[in-house]
């Protein structure tokens, strides 16, 4: 398995691994596995899982683990005390890095704002976006003070959606200054503190013009969120297997895309083999341009140097 993986890593340099459940076995073999990663990586890894607290907790949720179990974050929005925030973040983290595991995606920062939404739901802290502010805040606090780094998501806003991105094509009909007034307001106020933002398929027509999935959008990901936000922090995108993506686009053409549209890290492409060539193969021909391959590195790699991990 180690020779298995060094090989992979020596083909393939990846800058990070997302774990999930059928990854974790026991308190033992999560460690091995994430040193593993780490000795047979040229260059430190990002080890990032989704460990919200809650019905997604890929630790939390297995057997074997004697860590903290949370409530959603619903219940804990509702107590309306940000320590608590703080003590899942705290909590959550103290135990991620005692596996081997340096970042969170998480905590979820939309705002629960569609009562029919079937992919948020409790996961958001509620559905008031100055409180869900808040209590993002404290959560990155919490996560910050146990050394772990942070992704905010589902940028622009998942919390007002019918539908579920890992199933299809999702849209989101308010216009970008009706966003402004409620779903970015958690995110906008914590840029200066998480680490990462992570992009949703969500399209956007009433807020953008292109007709295109939040995290292909340039408009969104270069105009709004570095532009107009001011944000200049790693973006990552949701995970490329989801149907929203796959079912609606040639992977290819989407990852090129993304990448022009300011994103840094492409988050498990469906074929990666084809997506790593992919955009080997367009900064070689300059169809992406090395100035471009070079922003999204330095910002990897001084977010990676903040956190001792070079």
């Amino acid at each position: 398995m180690v020779q298995i993986l060094g090989n992979l890593l020596s083909q393939y340099p990846v800058g990070g691994i997302a774990l999930f459940k059928q990854n974790i076995t026991s308190p033992e073999q999560l460690s091995k596995l994430t040193s593993d990663f780490q000795s047979l990586s040229s260059t430190p890894l990002f080890i990032g899982i989704d460990e919200e607290g809650g019905t997604v907790a890929r630790i939390a949720n297995s057997t074997g683990f004697n860590v903290t179990k949370f409530d959603n974050m619903g219940t804990i929005g509702a107590t309306g005390n940000t320590n608590n925030a703080y003590n899942v973040g705290k909590t959550i983290g103290t135990y991620l890095k005692q596996y081997g595991i340096n970042l969170d995606f998480a905590p979820v920062s939309d705002t629960n704002t569609n009562p029919n939404n079937p992919v948020i739901g409790k996961r958001a802290f509620g559905s008031d976006p100055a409180l869900v502010s808040k209590m993002v805040s404290s959560a990155i606090s919490g996560f910050h003070e146990s050394g772990i780094m942070t992704s905010i998501k589902h940028f622009p806003g998942h919390g007002d959606t019918t539908g579920d991105t890992h199933k299809g094509t999702v849209s989101v009909y308010k216009t970008w200054e009706e966003m402004v007034n409620c779903e970015i307001i958690p995110f906008k106020e914590n840029l200066n503190n998480t680490d990462m933002v992570m992009i949703a398929h969500i399209s956007t027509p009433n807020a953008t013009s292109d007709g295109l999935p939040s995290t292909l959008s340039s408009e969104m990901v270069n105009g709004k969120l570095r532009g107009e936000l001011g944000y200049n922090g790693v973006v990552i995108t949701d995970s490329f297997e989801m149907e929203a993506i796959s079912n609606n686009y040639e992977e290819s053409d989407a990852v090129v895309k993304s990448i022009g549209a300011g994103v840094d890290i492409i988050l498990m492409p469906l074929d990666f083999t084809k997506a790593f060539n992919t955009v080997k193969t367009a900064v070689e021909n300059g169809t992406i341009s090395e100035e471009r391959i070079n922003e999204s590195v330095l910002r990897i790699l001084n977010l990676k140097e903040k956190y001792n991990l070079l």
